[in-house]
């Protein structure tokens, strides 16, 4: 059962921007310039196509767009920054000139998110949470919002039998420990958005748990930021393939709002967009 009184954060600084959370999460817009994604791979690897598309997003209701040249599905082998950095370089760029919306860059690569920061990203996803210090220096430098994930190994093995004592407890403890490393070197608190990596390294029990507990994460006293979106998991468990589990992803939607997550990250937008308004004017929110 949620605390009666669930407390959240009430906003999270981006580089030059603020974002207001309040009970109907934001939503950020996936944009996935890759040829191998797990869901979208190629559909959107032309630089037009990925503007076209990310536009359509902000069309939909996305309060900013995540910008991904390097896939970490599952089994997925790293391309260099320089490949991802062509990747991503003329989305960017041809993007900042376009819209308004902020824009997140997804990368573990310094090089690439030292061009996005000075292009005029506001925020960095990190799936490797700033342990890498020259990852940390910038977003110390830049003031920019950050979004740090936990991964247990990596993406090419990460689900190669992962294992915990108990999930939940160990998510909060690696993102509790990764908030205060980032607090220390420089990074204000309120620039920290938190992301409990479903599917990255977790079983579907795993995933499962972190869901359905994800208000406990509250205690951090950060954003969270949740990115659920067609995963595996959800194939698992309704026997269905990335192209079908739009269904699956509105449901866990809706369980992560209930719970007070504050960003969902996803791919379909507008639907998720209408779920949210409906169950709001229901009385879910």
């Amino acid at each position: 059962m949620l605390p009666v009184d669930l407390k959240t954060a009430d906003r999270w600084k981006l580089r030059t921007k603020t974002l207001f959370l309040g009970r109907m999460p934001l939503l950020m817009g996936i944009v996935n310039v890759t040829p191998d994604s797990f869901s979208d791979g190629g559909k959107f690897l032309d630089p037009e196509k990925a503007v076209a598309h990310a536009l359509k997003l902000v069309e939909e209701g996305a309060d900013l767009l995540d910008i991904g040249g390097q896939s970490t599905r599952p089994g997925s082998e790293p391309v260099s920054a320089d490949e991802e950095l062509r990747r991503v370089r003329p989305v960017l760029e041809s993007l900042l000139a376009k819209t308004a919306v902020p824009i997140s860059i997804d990368t573990f690569y310094p090089g690439v998110a030292e061009f996005a920061l000075e292009a005029g990203v506001e925020v960095v996803n990190d799936v490797a949470a700033f342990r890498d210090r020259d990852m940390l220096r910038l977003a110390v430098q830049s003031g920019c919002g950050v979004v740090a994930m936990h991964l247990q190994g990596e993406p090419k093995t990460m689900q190669d039998e992962p294992q915990y004592d108990d999930v939940v407890v160990e998510v909060l403890q690696f993102l509790r420990w990764r908030r205060d490393a980032l607090v220390e070197d420089g990074v204000e608190l309120a620039r920290i958005a938190l992301d409990p990596g479903i599917g990255f390294g977790k079983t579907l029990q795993h995933n499962l748990e972190l869901l359905a507990n994800s208000w406990r994460f509250h205690a951090l006293d950060c954003p969270l930021l949740f990115g659920h979106s067609r995963k595996r998991f959800i194939g698992q468990l309704l026997d269905q393939p990335s192209t079908d589990r739009l269904p699956g992803t509105l449901g866990a939607a809706l369980a992560l709002a209930r719970q007070n997550v504050q960003i969902l990250r996803v791919h379909d937008v507008a639907a998720v967009r209408q779920a949210m308004l409906l169950f709001e004017a229901a009385g879910g929110l």
